[in-house]
């Protein structure tokens, strides 16, 4: 079998970490100024913000109409491709996956393999084994599942216990169940997702797939978190596409998370964060050209073999692995979107100071993601066979995603009122000023069409109520989408303005692992 793992020297940038990793000098100061770039917008935005309303108030009452417009189409166009988004998965829940597969394919798939990987750190058997429970209800033959269950070496002695456990009694099921176990202080790494992952597969390629000469090209990977539940066509839809594509081996294969394996047990703040990432996710999936990997996905083995894995030195791996994909193939790579749902645990700790600060944490980290903004810059300026156009198009829609995500909250609750507070001279006696508030107002009511419509979907989207519950319940999980002004700041410009600052004072972040906290019985 053809060892892949050598990278050619043109692609050295592949996997560059942080700035302090690249020896040129010329090149390092590039890449940190990369680095200051996301954070350094984001705060001037907010600073110039302030100060413009005291000096050019007229000019600021002028731009913030403009960006309300603008917030207006864009909550019309986020309420139109998420009721396109929640149809579409609707519609495929209903097929038969399995039955299509064989239908138009015949027995191809039966020449693949599913690797199928869950990290694991000091989880509790308990949610362990509902994992493993929901994937043995898959449609699609378990005979042509490899799954590994990877732990780390620094993990509590009970999370040896477990994993032992669940070998035990779900090894059956599959054509192996395996547990590696990632060492500590391996030198150029961080522990976190990218480097289990990393150490797992090769692992799985030296000992399983090289013995058993598998050829590369007939392994999917589907690297999962340990709370990730694919439903019972995952695997089917996933081939499927797989085998659709005219070259499957240059694409990822992204399912839509929903956060409901806990959504019941959730506090109202928790709940809308959790529906909102969801939101953003079927989105996007309208948007495939805008679509990158996210938290649980599936890739070919072959692909990851060429780029030699996982990073194992960053935080943001799940998205990471695209972007290294994307540079690595000199353009050539894209996400498939499945429109088929995954079950996930949302953020929940013992209590609510707890849950809140999970969450937080857990948002600060998913915003650390613009690491991959120097990433790319620095990427696109070294690859010269990517064509000019799609360098413009992913930095700009990867700068305007972070920047809006640390300044667009502060901006519509700020901007309507600050010209005319701060503002002086004529401009307080104008009629701009005395309609600024009126107008911001009507603008934004407008806009509330995407909270409506959040609001709606969040409840067609909910599992099947417990037994506690009662009818009227539902309406509660609608009126709390009033909290959104309050999640959005406190959840969504402070972990991204958090973390943006980290990266660009050169405090780099580690990985941090959400704990997983639920009162649901195996």
């Amino acid at each position: 079998m053809q060892n892949l793992e050598n990278i050619p020297q043109e692609k050295w940038y592949v996997k560059v970490g942080h700035a302090g990793e690249i020896e040129n000098r010329k090149e390092r100061i590039i890449y940190r100024l990369f680095e200051i770039f996301p954070g350094a917008l984001a705060w001037a935005t907010i600073i110039l913000m302030i100060l413009f309303s005291y000096l050019f108030p007229a000019f600021v009452a002028i731009f913030i109409i403009i960006f309300d417009v603008y917030w207006l189409a864009k909550s019309v166009n986020f309420s139109i491709h998420l009721i396109q988004s929640y149809r579409e998965i609707k519609k495929r829940i209903q097929i038969d996956w399995f039955k299509k597969l064989e239908t138009e394919f015949g027995d191809k798939y039966k020449n693949f393999t599913h690797l199928v990987v869950y990290p694991a750190y000091n989880e509790t058997h308990e949610l362990i084994h509902n994992t493993f429970s929901a994937l043995i209800k898959q449609k699609y033959p378990l005979k042509n599942f490899i799954v590994i269950l990877a732990t780390e070496e620094s993990s509590k002695e009970e999370m040896k216990e477990t994993a032992q456990k669940i070998k035990n009694e779900f090894e059956k099921y599959f054509a192996k169940l395996v547990i590696t176990v990632h060492p500590k202080n391996l030198p150029n790494e961080i522990p976190g997702k990218g480097s289990n992952e990393t150490w797992a597969l090769k692992k799985a390629k030296e000992d399983i797939v090289d013995k058993e000469k598998i050829p590369y090209e007939n392994i999917i990977v589907s690297v999962f978190d340990i709370d990730s539940r694919p439903y019972p066509d995952y695997f089917s839809v996933l081939t499927y596409h797989f085998l659709k594509e005219d070259n499957p081996y240059r694409a990822s294969y992204q399912p839509i998370p929903v956060f409901h394996n806990n959504v019941w047990e959730l506090p109202p703040f928790s709940r809308i964060v959790a529906f909102s990432t969801t939101f953003w996710q079927m989105m996007q999936q309208k948007l495939e050209k805008r679509l990158a990997t996210f938290s649980s996905h599936s890739m070919s083995f072959k692909a990851l073999v060429e780029m030699n894995y996982w990073q194992t030195n960053i935080v943001s791996e799940d998205s990471r692995i695209f972007w290294q994909a994307l540079l690595f193939y000199d353009g050539k790579y894209k996400v498939v979107p499945l429109f088929y749902p995954i079950s996930m645990d949302a953020c929940l700790g013992k209590n609510m100071k707890e849950t809140a600060l999970n969450q937080y944490k857990q948002q600060r980290r998913w915003a650390y993601g613009a690491e991959n903004v120097p990433y790319l810059l620095f990427g696109f300026m070294k690859n010269k066979k990517i064509s000019l156009w799609k360098k413009c198009y992913y930095s700009l829609m990867q700068i305007e995603g972070f920047w809006s995500w640390s300044t667009s909250a502060i901006i519509l609750m700020l901007l309507g009122w600050l010209p005319v507070t701060l503002g002086q001279g004529q401009f307080t006696d104008s009629i701009l000023s005395y309609n600024l508030p009126h107008i911001t107002s009507t603008l934004m009511t407008l806009a509330m069409v995407g909270l409506v419509t959040s609001a709606i979907v969040s409840t067609l989207l909910l599992p099947p109520t417990p037994p506690k519950f009662k009818w009227y319940n539902h309406l509660f999980l609608v009126v709390e989408w009033i909290l959104i002004p309050i999640t959005v700041n406190v959840f969504g410009v402070l972990p991204s303005l958090d973390a943006q600052s980290r990266l660009m004072f050169g405090k780099y972040m580690s990985f941090w692992v959400t704990p997983k906290e639920s009162k649901e019985k195996s």
